[in-house]
């Protein structure tokens, strides 16, 4: 048996999250797996579509439990969504169910075309998104996800944080009449508190702490890692807001805006590349805006991506705690200098 995966909190973090009494929680994966045979019990109408994807993406007890609500297309992407967009057309709920690097690179113009073009209302499921399989190496990361659907016309792009977050975006996306996507990760996350904010809803952002000095604006399973950058600065007097921008398309404009207007400092954070993502939407929001303040995007570099677990690799870009802490740091100093001279 191979050694369990190493934790993505370091023992600093882990003794931040308990002080906010965080529970953890399951993999995002599960709770989308999970919260779709709950919702394909009393809809008949819902589908799973897999390549291959049955046990990495946790639908086994779904197959299992409804076996005329599943389709399996082996390792062939572009039929995965093929199949969905013709279900979707036909009055089904598919959700097309593949690894994140390969859904939306090899099955892009199936997306393009036979989804979104067409507007049936097909959800295609990114799952081991972002840097989840870690050592596997760039062939199986997914950096370019946000970049390549945003990109393309009328599609709702979704990362959700927690487990909470998750469960309500697959019941948002099982009743929307257009494509969405939805991101998720492999590793175990912190539940993020609950009633810290308004109801989820695509398009709408959820504050989860707020303050002046700074803004963290984060997405995915990156936002859990910028929470508990807040509370470790608020210990060095420094009030951050902190909003979990779980739709990356279409932009909470208001919340984007009102960071800049409202704090001295915004940093975007997200698991994917530098370019085309969150960092570059709200970039591109504020300065339409006319809204100037100190910005940077906590991403991956346009770089080769180093070698590790998923771990590993978010300690090396400094997307935990203490990389966002000193990150944020930087760029309120950087702030006063200009401020002062």
């Amino acid at each position: 048996m191979s050694a369990p995966a190493p934790s993505m909190f370091s023992p600093e973090a882990k003794a931040v999250a308990e002080r906010l009494g965080l529970t953890m929680g399951r993999a995002n994966l599960e709770a989308f797996a999970d919260t779709l045979l709950e919702l394909a019990r009393e809809d008949h109408r819902l589908m799973a579509v897999t390549s291959d994807s049955r046990g990495s993406g946790k639908l086994g007890p779904f197959g299992q439990a409804l076996p005329n609500q599943i389709v399996e297309v082996g390792i062939a992407e572009q039929n995965l969504v093929g199949i969905a967009a013709g279900l979707a057309a036909v009055g089904k709920k598919p959700f097309a169910t593949s690894p994140a690097c390969f859904l939306t690179a090899r099955a892009i113009e199936q997306v393009k075309n036979d989804v979104c073009y067409s507007d049936v209302p097909a959800v295609m499921v990114g799952i081991s998104a972002g840097v989840s399989y870690g050592a596997l190496g760039s062939t199986h990361h997914s950096l370019h996800d946000f970049a390549a659907l945003r990109a393309i016309h009328n599609i709702t792009v979704v990362a959700p944080a927690d487990n909470a977050e998750t469960r309500a975006a697959v019941r948002l996306a099982a009743a929307a009449t257009k494509p969405v996507y939805l991101r998720f990760g492999k590793a175990a996350m912190f539940d993020l508190p609950a009633g810290t904010s308004g109801p989820f809803d695509f398009g709408r952002s959820r504050r989860l702490r707020d303050g002046r000095d700074a803004a963290i604006l984060a997405t995915g399973e990156t936002v859990i890692h910028a929470l508990l950058a807040a509370e470790h600065l608020a210990g060095q007097g420094i009030a951050c807001r902190v909003e979990s921008i779980h739709t990356v398309k279409p932009l909470d404009v208001d919340a984007v805006l009102a960071a800049g207007r409202d704090c001295g400092a915004v940093l975007t954070v997200e698991e994917h590349s530098v370019h085309g993502g969150l960092g570059e939407a709200c970039a591109a929001v504020l300065l339409q805006a006319g809204v100037h303040v100190p910005f940077a995007i906590a991403g991956f570099p346009d770089a080769d991506t180093v070698t590790g677990s998923q771990a590993d690799i978010f300690r090396h870009y400094g997307i935990t705690m203490e990389g966002l802490t000193d990150r944020l740091t930087n760029l309120l100093s950087q702030q006063r200098q200009r401020a002062s001279s």
